[in-house]
């Protein structure tokens, strides 16, 4: 059964152009363990091996949110060979935690500093 589709879930979400996306990935099983694969315009992404089916897609949304993907949520759409419809519930993949941009940070200091000084030379 090795390289059989188990899954089809469908992916929703922003690309990297903060476009609205929805897309079909497929969850294939390995041997003991599972891939996701995404096919998106010119962009092909596979997840890790993974020992579940839903460690696998989180996998591919961690590879996702590094190119600048956001909003992304899941549902499985097909189990086997059943369609599923909308039946399953949305599983959410949260964005991660932005670090604000040193540059804009030393930015912002400097602004702060530029404006103490020109307050204080203007009494």
């Amino acid at each position: 059964m090795a390289n059989e589709a188990r899954e089809k879930h469908l992916l929703a979400g922003l690309d990297e152009r903060a476009r609205g996306f929805t897309r079909m990935v497929s969850v294939e099983q390995q041997a003991e363990t599972f891939r996701a694969s995404l096919q998106y315009e010119t962009l092909l992404v596979v997840s890790m091996d993974a020992d579940s089916p839903a460690a696998a897609l989180a996998d591919l949304a961690r590879r996702l949110h590094e190119q600048g993907y956001t909003q992304l949520r899941s549902r499985l759409t097909f189990a086997g060979g059943t369609y599923l419809g909308s039946q399953e519930p949305w599983v959410e993949y949260a964005d991660p935690e932005r670090m604000p941009e040193t540059e804009g940070w030393l930015f912002g200091l400097m602004r702060r500093i530029w404006r103490m000084f020109t307050l204080w030379s203007g009494d």
